[in-house]
């Protein structure tokens, strides 16, 4: 009987002012995954961190052969940053997690155990999320208003780690989107998932780069590359206008003809102008967001550039 091939299996991790995270990181990550698999390989993106982080990743390179770091020329974002890793990565399993160690590297035995059962990609469901009330009431409202207009489920409790199987991989690196996120385009492929629940560790060290008006930016951006439900909520909301014109227009020349109206067109005219102003100054600000990010695409420009 001949023995197994062995398993290849790679972590990508996208990393942005971590530099005291980065050595417990690959240190936590190598003891976990050497009982697993006889060659893996640890992929370190740095997102262009202002920070030593680079520098970190570097050490860990020279010290061990099996990790990888790419540094990008500018800050492209944490989900073009996983693409990069992606892209790179050989692994015939390959784990995504975040660089601040609050996706525990010890959970990793787990998904891979499931996926082996037979499922292309296993999803790690934090449970008990280690965040602020704040971030926690801010995912979950995205996640309610994202499934409404993209009418697909979302879950908050899932975000960029799990284990995923190569193809599954190559499916998501066929989307080149100018607007990554990772979540919805792993649920967008398809194949047959699972959901694991893991622990959630608070922040090992620092605090997220996320602002409250970058996180508001990306939401949007999401929403427009996910669907185009807005657009049509326009129209339908342009047809209720008409109809309540209309509506109104009848009431005013009831009122004309028995004699009730006394100072006819005044209200009616700056009420309806101001109000239709407004809507159609929207409906155009929607519609070139839209045109936007339509134009963002066809440019077609890489969605990321690596420096070293």
């Amino acid at each position: 009987m001949t023995p197994a091939a062995p398993l290849l299996l790679s972590v990508v991790s996208p990393v942005y002012r971590a530099d005291v995270l980065v050595a417990e990181l690959v240190q936590r990550l190598v003891r976990v995954l050497e009982p697993l698999a006889a060659d893996f390989e640890i992929i370190l993106v740095d997102d262009r961190s202002p920070d030593e982080s680079w520098q970190r990743i570097q050490t860990e390179m020279t010290r061990d052969p099996r990790v990888h770091g790419l540094r990008l020329s500018r800050n492209f974002g944490q989900h073009a940053a996983i693409t990069a890793g992606l892209d790179r990565s050989r692994g015939e399993w390959v784990v995504v997690m975040d660089c601040d160690l609050q996706d525990l590297p010890e959970e990793i035995p787990a998904l891979l155990a499931l996926a082996r059962q037979g499922y292309d990609l296993v999803l790690a469901q934090r449970t008990n999320r280690q965040d602020s009330w704040s971030k926690k009431m801010l995912s979950r409202t995205f996640y309610r208003i994202l499934t409404y207009l993209t009418e697909t489920p979302q879950d908050p409790t899932v975000a960029n780690f799990g284990i995923y199987h190569r193809k599954v991989i190559a499916a998501v690196l066929a989307m080149r989107e100018s607007i990554q996120y990772f979540p919805t385009m792993v649920r967008w492929v398809g194949f047959r998932r699972a959901y694991l629940p893991v622990q959630h560790a608070r922040r090992a060290a620092g605090r997220s780069s996320y602002s409250l008006s970058r996180r508001l930016s990306q939401a949007l951006g999401i929403i427009m590359v996910n669907t185009d439900k807005p657009l049509r909520l326009l129209v339908k909301l342009g047809m209720l206008l008409t109809g309540g014109a209309l509506l109104c227009a009848g009431v005013l020349l009831a009122r004309c003809w028995v004699g009730k109206v006394y100072r006819p067109g005044y209200a009616s005219l700056i009420i309806s102008s101001w109000f239709l102003a407004g809507m159609l100054m929207a409906a155009l600000g929607l519609v070139g967001l839209y045109l936007g990010k339509t134009f963002e695409q066809v440019k077609k420009r890489p969605l990321y550039i690596v420096d070293e």
